[in-house]
């Protein structure tokens, strides 16, 4: 958590703390592009004059929101279909869970470069970094929703549900009060992992260049500094480095929950 902690404190405060605007060249104009760190450039300067220290705490900022948000539209759309899928029996919840296993097995990633491609020119030209939250949460809320489907397939048959159910609830009553709550614990940790793997996603999409060049990114910083890798190499190293540590933060984070909030673990 201190490591989360440290990098959203970043994300919120890299508008006040950054040295430069983001995307800025002013370097170039100071005759220091290209420079290796330095007191006045901690991360070192990029050929075309970008300082990789303001790019790497701007980026913070954009990745993050791509982990939360595309974490928050999963879990929306995977609450939603899971419990659908749990609670009702028939022809309609086979339909919901075969679209959803559909999901399950299609290549996510070579699906999301087309998309990105495709929109970010003919449909939504000018989202940015929106575009991929959209289409990450599109397409990565199978795995929320076959947990939740589980869950729910147990929790249902437990007593105090049919206590409710005998009391004469409503059906929406019994899932969102009373199931639905109690199936969290696990998405929440499932949430926290989704986080880390969707910033590795989007840096993925920004360094082979699906990305929005404008927006300052992680990927998109390890994608213009490959090309100078052998000679400036600080470009690429100190953004990886905040990629490493971010994710790793997270997936620290998640098995922290899945200790607290499951009771077999804690004994």
């Amino acid at each position: 958590m201190f490591i989360v902690g440290f990098f959203v404190f970043i994300a919120l405060a890299s508008t006040w703390i950054a040295p430069v605007p983001t995307r800025s060249y002013a370097a170039l104009y100071a005759n220091e592009a290209g420079s290796p760190p330095t007191w006045r450039h901690p991360f070192g300067v990029e050929p075309s004059g970008i300082d990789v220290f303001s790019e790497v705490l701007h980026g913070a900022r954009n990745d993050l929101y791509v982990g939360v948000a595309a974490t928050l539209l999963t879990v929306l759309i995977g609450v939603t279909v899971g419990a659908l899928a749990g609670y009702f029996r028939g022809i309609a919840a086979d339909i919901i869970l075969g679209i959803t296993q559909v999901f399950l097995v299609i290549p996510t990633l070579l699906l999301i470069l087309l998309f990105a491609r495709i929109f970010s020119v003919l449909v939504f030209a000018g989202l940015g970094l929106t575009l991929i939250v959209l289409i990450l949460g599109f397409f990565g809320w199978s795995g929320v929703a076959l947990l939740v489907r589980g869950e729910i397939l147990r929790v249902k048959e437990l007593e105090f549900v049919q206590a409710e159910r005998a009391l004469g609830a409503s059906t929406w009553r019994i899932m969102f009060r009373h199931i639905v709550p109690n199936v969290l614990s696990p998405v929440i940790v499932i949430s926290t992992l989704n986080i880390a793997g969707y910033i590795l996603t989007e840096v993925v999409i920004s360094f082979l260049g699906f990305g929005d060049p404008n927006t300052s990114t992680w990927g998109l910083l390890i994608n213009e500094g490959f090309t100078y890798i052998r000679t400036e190499w600080w470009v690429s190293f100190f953004p990886g480095l905040a990629v490493v540590l971010c994710v790793l933060g997270f997936n620290l984070m998640g098995d922290g929950l899945s200790d607290a909030l499951n009771p077999r673990l804690r004994e």
